[in-house]
């Protein structure tokens, strides 16, 4: 209730701006973050992206995408392979180069009713749409293997939350963010579609950080990944012994 009062608020107030800013531009939007922290607790978050136009949205009238990239990385898919079906190896891999660590995206309806086909491939709007250039293996089920994989993780997400209409010309769209969500900059593109043409476009950007123990944890795991190994297994080897300990005891 709290939440609905307070995106009430930042959309009657995007609203207002929006009508004053209306000669110079049709399309107005903005976050309602644009820091999160993840903690040694954080078990996920969620981002509103909330905006106005100048034209009534809907049937008919304009329409409205919503599509939020994270820090890249690249990514290898292996194929495990049997010998002489008693174990199991690696096989032939594919590696992904500029893989987005997260993926969301969102619209009024989805992408491909929205624009022509040629379009949004251009802008990569749907994840059969990313270009997700591979060396190595070149057989198409490395892609979807790798499409399967970010999909269950939650990271990667397409048209499962429509972006919401309030009134005729205010819109919002929550975006998730999962436990798993990767540190670094993250860009938000809001699409303002007109006649299956991009009219107007508005970028936006936010940043998930480490912060306090979780910061401190990942940093000697990066610089120091010896030290890092030795300390994981000395707090679960104690784990074993006071595990052992209370149960001679009970």
């Amino acid at each position: 209730m709290v939440m609905r009062r307070i995106l009430a608020g930042a959309l009657l107030g995007l609203a207002l701006a929006g009508a004053a800013r209306a000669q110079e531009q049709p399309l107005v939007a903005a976050l309602s973050r644009t820091d999160i922290e993840v903690t040694t607790g954080f078990t996920g978050a969620s981002l509103v992206v909330f905006g106005s136009t100048e034209q009534p949205i809907g049937p008919g009238g304009d329409e409205v995408i919503v599509v939020a990239r994270g820090p890249t990385r690249p990514v290898v898919v292996r194929r495990k392979v049997a010998v002489a079906g008693l174990i199991w190896v690696n096989g032939p891999s594919a590696r992904f180069a500029g893989v987005p660590g997260y993926y969301v995206l969102a619209g009024t309806r989805p992408a491909w009713q929205i624009l022509p086909e040629d379009q949004r491939q251009r802008h990569a709007l749907g994840l059969d749409a990313l270009p997700l250039a591979s060396t190595g293996a070149r057989s198409p089920a490395f892609r979807r293997a790798l499409l399967e994989l970010e999909r269950d993780s939650g990271l990667w997400i397409e048209d499962s939350t429509p972006v919401e209409i309030a009134g005729s010309r205010l819109f919002f769209v929550r975006l998730p963010l999962p436990a798993e969500v990767p540190t670094g900059d993250y860009r938000v593109e809001v699409l303002l579609v007109r006649s299956r043409q991009i009219i107007a476009r508005e970028d936006l950007l936010f940043r998930v950080d480490r912060v306090g123990a979780a910061d401190r944890i990942a940093t000697v795991a990066q610089v120091q990944p010896l030290l890092y190994g030795l300390a994981c297994i000395a707090v679960a080897a104690l784990a074993g012994w006071l595990g052992s300990v209370l149960f001679r005891r009970g």
